[in-house]
């Protein structure tokens, strides 16, 4: 067997601690294989260079938890982005997950299993890994241990995203990703399950996030730093435990906890938890990359845009109109009335018409690709795209008047979490009709096959860490770096954030 399930009528938080503690030691089984090993490792690498490019424009949130963190120095603790100085962890922690977070490109999970019958479909992002870096720097533990211990924290917030809609309760999906980080970060630290249990409790009972962060015509810095805040608080739950600080236990069956309030049971918890310790059927290799800055919900719509230009590459200046039909929750948060009219960069990410517009007004102005590889990759949305200029772009604001996005019914609902299910249908000045057909994994998918995700992700990687570092910067040695994780010393782990971070005039409006 390569799977620890905890049933629901077993203390859970203990489990998860357990699980974490036995992963990581190798006890339950050889671990995961090579594949998911690199998988994970190029999320990792997608992270960082996400959060580093952000940096560089000196977006505010990330900005301000970078300097607050240089505040907290430790002689024993772990780094930030571009920076030596050793900080106390949870500070850290809370600067670099917000700096990964900030662009909303990295990866993406869609809560999903049919072979187990897991389906609630939560999202949640690669928010995380900062906290086994942290942890690893602290302790002295080389790459790979940081490695398997992101992996570890996918598999636990990946699992719980099929059994547990946050969403559903207004609460925000960082939940999942916090109690990983606090479990994994007392296993690295040579605690016991009992330790794991403790911080896991607190966490559920102290600080349960409501998406009212998301909510809004315009987003605050709060919606891009709710994954640094939560797993900035993991993080201190998870130390005073170390320390022997007692919170509430069995927090799964505690008849007063967030998880039995939305969910009544006979005493158990909601849900049976399945963890892969060994193989390759881990939850990371169900989840998505972002091939540029959008929305995960509208990468269907992207794929559908750019199969339209494969059909004609200059029907930009001749449509008449188009009509986007997609799935719930897509159109409920990225087709909200208010996204028509985005003023933020934050709510221009979160707005299909915006995004589908601004992809299709750069092909308009510089053509697009030969083939569905070279299209994604020469019409990649960067951040420059959801900068001051662009959100006021005038041919940008003309297509968006254009674009109806609709509800596309029952088919589309039955089809997501599977896939992004989406169509497009332009209808051009002569009376031509184009159209995308169901678009169900667009590139990045972990099901699509047909794209080269290997070449379209290293051609974001050298866009963002063209960005990333100075004029003239080492990019190809940033990414080979990163990517060197696995393989890395204790010492060479140390200095991983060990990089120049450029300085450019900062780009929202």
């Amino acid at each position: 067997m390569t799977t620890v399930v905890l049933a629901r009528d077993t203390n859970q938080a203990f489990g998860i601690g357990q699980f974490a503690i036995d992963f990581l030691s190798g006890k339950l089984g050889p671990g995961p294989s090579q594949a998911v090993l690199d998988r994970c490792r190029l999320f990792h690498t997608d992270a960082i260079l996400c959060g580093a490019s952000a940096l560089a424009y000196q977006t505010n949130a990330p900005k301000l938890l970078r300097e607050e963190a240089l505040e907290y120095v430790d002689a024993g603790g772990a780094t930030v982005f571009g920076s030596t100085v050793r900080v106390k962890a949870e500070k850290a922690v809370a600067a670099n997950s917000s700096a990964v977070r900030e662009w909303d490109s990295n990866g993406t999970n869609f809560g999903y299993n049919p072979t187990l019958g897991h389906l609630a479909g939560e999202f949640g992002h690669n928010d995380y890994y900062p906290v086994a870096v942290a942890a690893c720097q602290e302790r002295g533990l080389d790459g790979a241990t940081a490695l398997r211990a992101m992996v570890l924290i996918d598999e636990i917030r990946g699992r719980l995203a099929e059994v547990f809609s946050l969403k559903t309760y207004k609460i925000d999906h960082v939940v999942h990703g916090a109690i990983a980080s606090a479990a994994v970060y007392v296993a690295l630290h040579g605690g016991t399950a009992e330790q794991s249990e403790h911080a896991i409790g607190m966490f559920v009972a102290h600080y349960i996030p409501w998406r009212a962060i998301r909510a809004g015509k315009q987003l605050s810095d709060s919606k891009g730093a709710s994954a640094a805040i939560s797993a900035e608080a993991a993080v201190l739950c998870a130390r005073r435990a170390l320390r022997g600080f007692v919170g509430p236990k069995d927090i799964f069956r505690n008849p007063e906890s967030m998880f039995r309030q939305f969910i009544k049971t006979a005493g158990e918890s909601p849900f049976d938890l399945h963890l892969t310790h060994s193989g390759d059927d881990f939850a990371v290799m169900g989840m998505h990359f972002k091939l540029g800055l959008y929305e995960h919900q509208s990468a269907g719509a992207l794929q559908g845009a750019l199969d339209l230009l494969g059909k004609d590459s200059s029907f930009v200046s001749n449509v008449a109109s188009m009509t986007i039909k997609a799935y719930e929750p897509a159109f409920g948060i990225i087709g909200d009335p208010a996204k028509r009219d985005p003023k933020t960069r934050q709510s221009a990410d979160h707005s299909m018409v915006y995004i589908v517009a601004t992809l299709l007004r750069k092909a308009s102005e510089q053509g697009a690709g030969e083939d569905n590889d070279s299209r994604w990759k020469s019409l990649m949305l960067s951040p420059e795209d959801y900068g001051a200029d662009a959100l006021h772009n005038t041919a940008t604001r003309t297509l968006m008047e254009k674009i109806q996005f609709e509800h596309g019914g029952e088919e589309y609902d039955r089809n997501y979490p599977d896939g992004i299910p989406t169509s497009i249908v332009a209808v051009l000045n002569d009376g031509t009709v184009l159209d995308s057909g169901f678009v169900m994994y667009p590139a990045g998918h972990a099901r699509n096959t047909a794209a080269d995700l290997a070449g379209i992700l290293d051609h974001k990687f050298k866009m963002l860490g063209t960005i990333a570092v100075p004029a003239g910067g080492d990019v190809a040695g940033l990414v080979s770096r990163l990517n060197g994780l696995g393989s890395m010393s204790s010492s060479e782990l140390m200095g991983l954030y060990d990089f120049p971070i450029a300085e450019h005039a900062a780009i929202d409006g």
